[in-house]
């Protein structure tokens, strides 16, 4: 008995860090793409609307990439539907690398967000389905800590890569995951629970029906409440960040130097979060690490000082961070293995549409001199409205498991 737990803890193990690398390359990818913007503000002369609009094409892409790789895994299943993703986007962050005009670097981030998109609800869908419920919202949020990790590496890149050899070379590197993508091909297996219930086929109407059923549809609201503030508040934020530090009067440089400070702390908001869910379970890490999130963006909108938009920006990365590992554990425990990842797919896309309007709205606000403070105020406001979503509408999901719950006659559609 204790031989076959230890094997499947290294299965685990060997999942999660499988799994985990592909979304440290998705995070680098999302990363360089805010030092480049900030970058080719200066070499292309792009004004704020601009850069807002790159950032909202990339996040038009992992909308639809979210709604149609969520389906397909649930029709095709999870591997083969995540191998593809990373494919996806990894060729086409290589291919960046290559565009001589905004236009086209915009196509081409689209397609990046389309692979992007669809991986990361799929990759967390895969790894909460393969563990035990007691280790279920753990891994996920260990997972999402490799998103940390790929955001270090690319305020990395942007230090020491941009100012001396150029963005085309930051680019380039994000084509490395698609080497990666060979040997996941092999060290990766699909969940046992999409295994098992493959015979359960329904059709994509079938599947979004079933997540809007009468059963699920309190689950669903909250959710796409949830992922839209979190994803707008972040990617309003997170994007913009080494501009941000620009406008308040740091170079080019220094604000890179900044940047890499506060994503250091995205480590241990993870850590600790992946801690506290199993300990005191996903309502209260969500409900607390978003509040705090949305004090720290006030904080941060209000910084006069260097020392006080550091420390501001240690606890944004930390909080917001901490929040969206929940947020990926929480969400896959809303649904049965027949509807999860199209449920969480479509809560992704729908997340997403507030990353094409966070940014977009920034760049705007940006052009019309619209202060910082004034800008992270909204932030502060969509962010407490999230926590409000998931503390008055959100149910408890520690140790549950839908498919106990769910029959095959509820699974139909009426």
């Amino acid at each position: 008995m204790n031989h076959i737990d230890l094997t499947a803890k290294r299965k685990q193990r060997k999942l999660l860090f499988g799994v985990g690398l592909s979304w440290l390359f998705d995070a680098m990818d999302v990363g360089i793409i805010s030092f480049i913007a900030a970058a080719l503000a200066v070499e292309w002369s792009l004004g704020a609307e601009q850069i807002g609009l790159l950032a909202a094409i990339n996040s038009i892409g992992m909308a639809v990439g979210a709604a149609v790789a969520g389906s397909m895994a649930d029709k095709y299943g999870r591997r083969s539907v995540l191998l593809w993703t990373l494919l996806i986007f990894s060729v086409s962050s290589g291919l960046s690398a290559l565009a001589f005009s905004f236009v086209m670097l915009c196509v081409l981030r689209f397609t990046a967000g389309f692979g992007l998109g669809g991986e990361l609800p799929v990759a967390s869908t895969l790894v909460s389905e393969s563990v035990p419920p007691k280790d279920r919202g753990r891994a996920v949020v260990l997972l999402e800590s490799f998103w940390a990790c790929g955001w270090i590496i690319a305020a990395l890149i942007a230090y020491f890569i941009i100012p001396h050899y150029g963005w085309r070379t930051a680019f380039a590197i994000g084509a490395v995951p698609a080497l990666y993508a060979l040997y996941l091909r092999r060290a990766i297996q699909d969940s046992p629970r999409f295994t098992e219930q493959r015979s359960l086929k329904l059709s994509f109407r079938e599947r979004v029906v079933a997540a809007w059923s009468p059963k699920y549809r309190r689950s669903t609201i909250t959710l796409w409440i949830l992922w839209f503030t979190v994803v707008f508040s972040y990617y309003g934020m997170f994007l913009w960040l080494p501009t941000v530090v620009m406008l308040k009067g740091f170079g080019l440089v220094k604000s890179f130097q900044y940047v890499l400070i506060m994503t250091l702390a995205q480590l241990p908001g993870y850590f600790t979060a992946a801690y506290l869910i199993e300990r005191f379970g996903r309502k209260f890490v969500l409900v607390t690490y978003l509040l705090l999130t949305a004090v720290s963006a006030i904080c941060f909108g209000n910084a006069d000082t260097v020392g006080v938009l550091i420390a501001s920006g240690i606890c944004l990365s930390f909080f917001n961070l901490g929040a969206w590992g929940a947020m990926y554990a929480y969400t896959p425990e809303l649904y049965p293995t027949a509807v999860r990842s199209t449920g969480v797919g479509l809560a992704a896309s729908f997340g997403r549409i507030g990353g094409v309007v966070g940014p977009y709205l920034v760049g705007m606000l940006v052009a019309r001199k619209i202060p910082i403070t004034s800008i992270f105020t909204v932030f502060c406001i969509a962010i407490v409205i999230g926590a409000a979503a998931v503390l008055f509408l959100g149910k408890e999901t520690k140790g549950t498991d839908p498919d106990r719950e769910t029959t095959d006659s509820e699974m139909s559609v009426q």
